[in-house]
């Protein structure tokens, strides 16, 4: 049950963004066996000047052009499915014609407790785990 959260430049264009999520989204499948109808994003844009990080750090990018890829998710994926993730995602945001080398990713985990999607409470609660 991953919420994605996209930090993009204020003119990307939305198609990009949501080339760039689905690509996401496939990628979480198919490398940390995310349910494909949890489907959640939202995407949050910058303006230029807005993007403050070291250029060269781990690599080279462009300030004004990275995407922040930001992955909240439930607990539980092993240290080898995540570097499969994030191999995974940079391959297909060069397959759409995005900068792999513009792009940071970093995960959030956390339990069922940690999420609410209706008034009746937590994840956990509802769902009775």
């Amino acid at each position: 049950m991953p919420f994605n959260k996209l930090h993009v430049p204020q003119g990307l264009a939305a198609e990009t963004c949501q080339a760039i999520n689905e690509e996401l989204h496939e990628s979480l499948v198919e490398t940390c066996s995310v349910n494909p109808e949890d489907h959640f994003c939202l995407v949050a844009r910058y303006q230029p000047g807005d993007m403050l990080l070291h250029p060269t750090f781990l690599g080279n990018r462009d300030p004004e052009a990275t995407v922040v890829i930001e992955i909240a998710l439930l607990e539980g994926r092993t240290d080898e499915q995540k570097e499969n993730l994030f191999k995974n995602v940079r391959n297909r945001l060069a397959s759409i014609g995005f900068d792999a080398n513009n792009s940071i990713i970093f995960l959030l985990e956390n339990s069922p407790a940690d999420w609410s999607f209706s008034p009746a409470g937590s994840v956990k609660s509802v769902l009775g785990l």
